[in-house]
């Protein structure tokens, strides 16, 4: 059993996730054209999933090292193979699909190398 901890910070919610790019016109194109993502009605760097802002920035242009983000950025999709073949057919790289016995998970990469996971849980979560 956790011990609960009364939190110093309440978060409400999470606002945006940063994604590294070297472009981000072309980023936002891509999430746009490949995952159907909106464009934001707020800023031309940034793109809408339900829930959630993927905000595009340029570390080089702030003197920071580009580097791409390989543990993924996890996007729940219906149907994750038809998703992954619909991501391969627009001409974006794909890395692979696994089942991890509680999802399905398939791999693909933005054209900054961005590890994006097309993901869907098909097993109910279970507490620790």
């Amino acid at each position: 059993m956790r011990e609960r901890v009364d939190p110093l910070v309440q978060v409400e919610q999470v606002d945006f996730v940063s994604v590294p790019t070297r472009d981000a016109a072309r980023a936002v194109g891509w999430y746009r054209d490949v995952l159907g993502l909106p464009v934001s009605e707020y800023t031309d760097a940034e793109v809408e999933a339900p829930g959630l802002t993927l905000s595009f920035w340029s570390p080089e242009e702030q003197g920071e090292a580009f580097v791409a983000n390989e543990n993924g950025i996890a996007l729940r999709v219906a149907d994750v193979e038809a998703a992954f073949e619909e991501v391969r057919a627009a001409g974006a790289e794909v890395i692979g699909i696994e089942d991890s016995g509680v999802c399905h998970m398939g791999f693909v990469k933005d054209p900054d190398g961005n590890v994006v996971i097309l993901h869907r849980r098909y097993k109910a979560r279970e507490r620790a």
